[in-house]
């Protein structure tokens, strides 16, 4: 009988043989313990048992990236062995549990006492795994016909300041922001539901000017609310969203949880616009928690639209290279073997962005289809914020034509403005 499986790659550092380390990591996580215990049978174990598919030594560390007291108790003091290994799960021992599926190929993985260093690179799934799971609602498609937006990037902008505005404040920035030509504008991500904008207020304030926006253009501006929160007050937050004529709703991956963001996702038909703050607490340390790779696939197994990657020479400390492998990924299907893109989500540049690092962006993207927002680099324009949309749109199409921008400036005073402001910052 094959086995329908999940596999996870992994980086390990180890003062142990490497083989023997990914057996324990097996073992762990699926059937079996530090000794062979009674009911686990033979046939248990051919069924239930995860399987270590390949293990790759690589170069060994100087010192341990990670302290251990258990290596501490045996007197371990290396040679620190690193390596590259691939375990295979059933999907049985799981079933179509997200929570239980980040459990097998992370838990208590992290707290083995034999290394001093592991990291999850990736997880792959197949194409039958994957359907278990809900699929976005707008994902890229979806968003571009919302919008009306064909054969360009989607620019849009953050409410600034994050906090302390009042409802009638953010929906007059919010007006303005409409009539600058945005076609995207969200919550920061610490402006939930605060005491001075509760999103009861908040959300009727700005869909209102939104509506009349709508109605006397005929464009739409998609607008996510910031509905962090606990997960039934999640769910009552974009219930409001709805009905007050919203398409969006955004939320914090990490603190809500992929249970919260599941149930999120079976209770409303709006897009999820979904913010990965604290990202770096799981990523930052090259031989500790999770990868973006693997990050994505289980994010993306809840069913979000948009995915903040961040930016390229932006203000956080992403290498380009992960954010262009973020990105990139987003808009390819989670499963190994997918035969459709029904899953694809909208990835998000920001952190830091204006018109002078939209070519640089686009060369990563390889793509037209992600969202490119810009909080400073709309608002704070010397010539104001429609100004600010003007840059970008003008910076998109002398890249598009493959004119570099200083070179553009003459016929587009806006993004000439732009260069100048915020170039030599």
């Amino acid at each position: 009988m094959t086995r329908e499986t999940i596999t996870a790659d992994y980086l390990i550092e180890t003062p142990l043989d490497p083989e023997s380390v990914a057996g324990i990591m097996a073992g762990e996580q699926s059937c079996g313990t530090f000794v062979r215990v009674a009911g686990e049978t033979d046939e248990l174990r051919l069924r239930a048992a995860a399987q270590v598919v390949s293990v790759e030594e690589l170069e060994p560390a100087g010192e341990a990236s990670l302290p251990s007291s258990y290596m501490e108790r045996k007197g371990y003091t290396g040679p620190w062995r690193r390596a590259k290994i691939k375990i295979a799960y059933p999907t049985a021992n799981i079933g179509a549990n997200l929570p239980t599926l980040a459990s097998t190929v992370a838990g208590n993985l992290y707290d083995l006492g034999e290394v001093s260093g592991l990291r999850l690179v990736e997880v792959t799934l197949p194409a039958s795994y994957r359907a278990r799971f809900e699929m976005p609602k707008l994902g890229v498609e979806g968003t571009r016909k919302s919008l009306n937006v064909k054969d360009r990037p989607l620019f849009g902008t953050i409410v600034k300041p994050n906090v302390g505005l009042s409802p009638s404040e953010i929906a007059d920035l919010v007006s303005m922001m409409c009539e600058a030509g945005v076609d995207f504008i969200k919550d920061d991500e610490i402006c939930a539901n605060p005491d001075h904008a509760p999103l009861a207020e908040r959300v009727p304030a700005v869909m209102a000017v939104i509506r009349a926006y709508r109605e006397r253009t005929g464009r739409n501006v998609l607008m996510a609310f910031n509905v962090t929160d606990e997960t039934d007050a999640i769910r009552r937050h974009a219930d409001l969203v709805a009905q007050e004529g919203g398409d969006c709703v955004m939320a914090s991956l990490n603190w809500c949880g992929l249970s919260a963001m599941q149930s999120l996702r079976k209770s409303t038909p709006l897009a999820i616009h979904a913010h990965r703050n604290g990202y770096g607490a799981l990523s930052r340390h090259p031989l500790l928690g999770i990868g973006v790779e693997a990050y994505l696939a289980l994010y993306r197994l809840a069913g979000i639209d948009h995915l903040h990657v961040h930016g390229i020479g932006g203000k956080f400390s992403d290498s380009d290279d992960e954010v262009v492998t973020a990105g990139r990924r987003c808009l390819q299907p989670v499963a190994v073997d997918a035969r459709d893109t029904s899953d694809l989500v909208m990835p998000v540049y920001s952190s830091g962005q204006w018109a002078g690092t939209l070519p640089a962006t686009m060369k990563a993207a390889g793509s037209a289809d992600f969202m490119f927002l810009a909080g400073g680099g709309i608002l704070a324009h010397p010539e104001g914020p429609a100004a600010g949309v003007a840059s970008l749109r003008q910076a998109y199409e002398a890249t598009a034509e493959g004119i570099e921008l200083d070179r553009a400036t003459k016929e587009s005073p806006e993004l000439a403005a732009a260069l100048a402001f915020y170039g030599g910052r």
